[in-house]
């Protein structure tokens, strides 16, 4: 149903869930922060100017959009996304924060694998009139880190490194 991919078309985010890295793909295993069975959660490859350290988080399995996305996967991806805001005020003392997802060309999306951004926000941080560039994976994986110790803080028992 609505869907969009090019036919033979190489999921970047189901690689990255495999622990597969292809020359395409910008994200590497040391943006992940958060794995379990169910979902994963990784710093984003391109960020905002004024909101770096922004997360996405991901089903592992593979649905296009959130036409096709069960509700039991839809409720797991807004806990963890919950859980990562939590962690963002601690870890990043930003002013709030923001999510957002995207579906279909013309809702912007442009990664066929459901996803959900959040975003740690700033007051003025223009985050809808910026654009985002791509963030060094040395720097990503500093952001990862630090989500990663303020999940465990906030919720000791995770999944993280399953």
């Amino acid at each position: 149903m609505y869907n969009h991919a090019p036919a033979n078309y190489q999921c970047a985010f189901c690689t990255l869930v495999q622990g597969e890295l292809a020359e395409s793909v910008t994200s590497r295993d040391t943006d992940v922060f958060y794995h379990d069975r169910v979902v994963t959660a990784f710093v984003g490859s391109h960020q905002w100017p004024h909101n770096p350290g922004h997360a996405i988080v991901i089903p592992n399995e593979h649905f296009e959009n959130i036409y096709e996305l069960p509700l039991h996967l839809a409720t797991r991806i807004h806990e963890l996304a919950r859980e990562i805001a939590v962690a963002m005020k601690a870890a990043y003392c930003c002013d709030g924060v923001s999510t957002r997802q995207h579906n279909e060309p013309a809702g912007n999306q442009d990664v066929w694998h459901y996803h959900m951004h959040i975003f740690p926000r700033y007051e003025g941080d223009e985050l809808y009139v910026s654009q985002k560039a791509l963030m060094p994976a040395t720097e990503r994986a500093q952001y990862a880190q630090t989500l990663r110790s303020a999940l465990a803080q906030w919720m000791p028992s995770s999944g993280q490194g399953s």
